[in-house]
């Protein structure tokens, strides 16, 4: 007996918290939206680690921005707001795997950059000795 009227208050409780929050909570993205976003967040994580291998302030900085920036538009709730944001993350993943290439300090005291094939066709921009110099 005990059992049975504890079942029906969570019961009761659940459906009136679940009534509450749906009156009061604000549309929310499509579950496509929500794995949209992740797949984008993961796409823009992967573009990121492979970019900056080996360079693991840059791998942390990057990653706690990716994140700062999902976060900060979780509660959108505009369709046509999110489609935006999500083809801005498409577009960062796509320039930072083929338009960035990691420059590293030599033996020499010179940097060199080994661009890949996903490289092929864009334009290098080298930043100078003394750029680089000041950003370390």
């Amino acid at each position: 007996m005990k059992t049975q009227r504890l079942s029906v208050h969570y019961t009761t409780i659940y459906f009136c918290l679940k009534k509450k929050r749906t009156a009061e909570a604000p549309k929310r993205i499509t579950r496509m939206g929500r794995v949209e976003a992740l797949s984008a967040y993961r796409a823009l994580l992967r573009a990121t680690r492979k970019t900056f291998a080996g360079d693991s302030f840059m791998l942390t900085q990057s990653a706690a921005e990716i994140r700062r920036k999902f976060e900060e538009n979780r509660q959108m709730t505009s369709e046509e707001d999110v489609q935006r944001h999500l083809e801005e993350a498409r577009e960062a993943s796509h320039f930072i795997t083929n338009m960035i290439v990691q420059a590293k300090l030599n033996s020499r005291g010179g940097y060199e950059m080994k661009p890949g094939k996903e490289h092929a066709g864009a334009t290098l921009e080298v930043p100078s000795e003394e750029l680089l110099k000041k950003s370390v």
